[in-house]
């Protein structure tokens, strides 16, 4: 009975934060928020180290682990899962991956099927997983879709559209795939309210 209601209140927990379906380990004993990802979440184009996961920990009060990496498929990012994340205690990750897969036309099933290799890792550690999709209009709305269908599935928090108005901007760029500071700093905070109903501190 006690696990039954501790079940409900989760599920009530989602509902009430607007994902409509339970998010897979709200009880995480972790310790540490960690950004895993590519050059978006590494911040290539930010100005002093002021990008997204150095924003996002400012907002949050507590340190954030910047494991991103530039230039990583999902696939490369995989191999150093356990080193750059697992080892870390995670209590909730941020997955920041696709970029490259497509920009190097790797087939979608197989980013798919690295991507849902990581997320399981990552929830059989015990932590909150959110699923970040970088696609802007068209570009790469392929992988937004599968994303949120993988979302729903695993019970990930997923945070559609992130570039959403910052790559046509060009007060908000560094380059034509990298934000600058002022756009990591939009990026952090649309982080920041996706996750922030399932933060514990």
């Amino acid at each position: 009975m006690r696990v039954y209601k501790k079940f409900l209140f989760f599920l009530l927990l989602s509902s009430l934060f607007g994902c409509g379906y339970p998010i897979k380990n709200l009880d995480s004993q972790g310790t540490s928020i960690i950004c895993f990802g590519d050059s978006i979440t590494r911040g290539v184009g930010a100005e002093n180290g002021k990008n997204y996961p150095y924003f996002l920990s400012q907002l949050i009060g507590k340190e954030v682990i910047n494991a991103g990496e530039s230039g990583d498929t999902t696939y490369e990012a995989l191999k150093r899962l356990k080193s750059d994340v697992l080892s870390y205690d995670p209590y909730l990750v941020i997955v920041e991956l696709g970029g490259n897969d497509f920009l190097r036309r790797i087939p979608t099933d197989v980013t798919l099927k690295n991507i849902e290799k990581i997320i399981t890792r990552i929830q059989e550690k015990g932590a909150i997983v959110a699923l970040v999709d970088v696609s802007w209009g068209p570009v790469m709305s392929g992988y937004r879709k599968e994303f949120k269908k993988l979302a729903k599935r695993k019970g990930l928090i997923f945070i559609p559209s992130l570039m959403r108005g910052i790559l046509n901007d060009p007060s908000l760029k560094y380059d034509w795939i990298h934000p600058n500071s002022k756009g990591y700093k939009i990026i952090a905070h649309r982080i920041y309210k996706a996750i922030k109903p399932y933060l514990k501190y």
